[in-house]
């Protein structure tokens, strides 16, 4: 499916590698719908950014594990746009979730933004895309999907969860929408990584170097533009689950 002309609804996408992918399909001449919690005034400056590649931009807030609120901003999305053609379910709380804990509210809140807010998106714009007859969901997960993080237990069985749900709707979805997953690696280091740590994540990749946030929005323009791909994985890593076996080498 060619972007152009074409509208996207990306979670998330005011800021950090949301921002990327919005940007990214607005120069490919998306219009684009910013869905954002509480980082109005970052999703009002993307407005602005992705404005000035020519195409339209809406910014709009709703806390995507309420399905009302997800449900008044997909109602306002066609509303401005008439549908959506692309939906990104990129939104998610990077928490400190432990096993065993005696506090649950970061685990519900992890959990209903990566497994109900996904849903609760892709079951608001899927009817849209399907009277279309075309229409391409991606879901951005990463590696926890695959390797489980120490102390971040919500945030691994979530990133799990949605790569499952991904593969459940190319099911249900196919032949006229894809949905797809993109796991990136080393992309954007957290706030707190000195330069040490910085070095060493860069180690441990095969290409020896953190990526680029221009890495993800190109993958996402790929499987928008891709008419045969449907119910994959793609990660981004710069090689980094491999890279253990360079000592193989030696």
């Amino acid at each position: 499916m060619n972007p152009k002309s074409k509208t996207a609804l990306i979670t998330g996408g005011a800021h950090r590698l949301g921002k990327a992918i919005t940007l990214g399909l607005a120069q490919a001449g998306a219009n684009v719908v910013i869905n954002y919690n509480s980082s109005a005034e970052k999703a009002q400056k993307t407005v602005e950014e992705a404005r000035a590649f020519g195409v339209d931009a809406l910014a709009v807030q709703a806390n995507i594990s309420d399905h009302e609120a997800v449900e008044m901003m997909v109602e306002q999305a066609k509303e401005k746009f008439e549908s959506v053609d692309i939906l990104v379910n990129s939104a998610s709380p990077w928490n400190n979730t432990p096993f065993p804990t005696e506090n649950l509210d970061d685990w519900h809140l992890v959990i209903n933004t990566l497994i109900n807010g996904s849903f609760y998106c892709a079951n608001a714009i899927a009817p849209m895309m399907l009277e279309k007859g075309e229409g391409a969901i991606i879901n951005i997960i990463d590696e926890t999907a695959f390797l489980p993080k120490p102390d971040f237990t919500a945030h691994s069985v979530g990133k799990s969860a949605l790569l499952g749900l991904t593969r459940q709707l190319a099911l249900e979805l196919a032949p006229k929408i894809s949905v797809n997953a993109i796991a990136p690696g080393p992309i954007l280091p957290p706030p707190h990584y000195d330069e040490e740590k910085l070095a060493k994540t860069a180690s441990e990749t095969l290409f020896k170097r953190w990526g680029k946030r221009e890495d993800i929005a190109n993958t996402v323009l790929f499987l928008v533009r891709s008419n045969f791909i449907t119910g994959e994985v793609i990660t981004v890593d710069g090689g980094e689950r491999y890279a253990h076996m360079e000592l193989e080498k030696k």
